[in-house]
């Protein structure tokens, strides 16, 4: 979902697996000037550092067959935990009047994630959304992505 305009107060979120930034436009649509509001930071090891066993396996009665059970994916669970996280915050500053229009930031996976979380409350305020990871970027760079993805057709 792109074609939007950085507009002055507009919100945008700018969110990974582990980190996310809630940054306000206090400039307008040809200078914008995004200014951070709130960072979060989420502590997500891979999943080789969270596990503690190895894969289990399941013994069928009646023969010597035995079937390996998937090892938990425990990163993989805590961005989505995350994405919850940060649905949940967005709840919460729009409910209190804190913004009017977002655009939504984060790679594909997080983005589908946050989105089965939104609130209609926040859905209805999502003007638009970027599915890059720009988390590692400086503010200033972050600016120039928005404003040639808002541009896209």
């Amino acid at each position: 979902m792109a074609n939007f305009r950085l507009q002055h107060d507009m919100w945008v979120l700018v969110a990974d697996g582990e980190k996310a930034l809630f940054l306000r436009n206090e400039g307008d649509a040809v200078y914008p000037n995004l200014e951070v509001v709130r960072e979060i930071h989420d502590d997500n090891p891979p999943t080789r550092e969270q596990g503690t066993d190895r894969p289990g396996r399941l013994y069928d009665t009646g023969d010597r067959h035995s079937s390996a059970v998937q090892e938990t994916d425990w990163h993989r669970i805590e961005k989505r935990r995350f994405a919850d996280e940060i649905a949940s915050r967005l709840y919460k500053l729009a409910h209190a009047g804190k913004f009017d229009k977002l655009v939504l930031v984060a790679p594909p996976l997080v983005l589908g994630e946050m989105r089965k979380s939104l609130h209609k409350e926040v859905e209805e305020k999502v003007v638009g959304e970027v599915a890059k990871t720009l988390t590692n970027h400086t503010v200033p760079e972050m600016e120039k992505v928005l404003l040639a993805e808002g541009e896209r057709p």
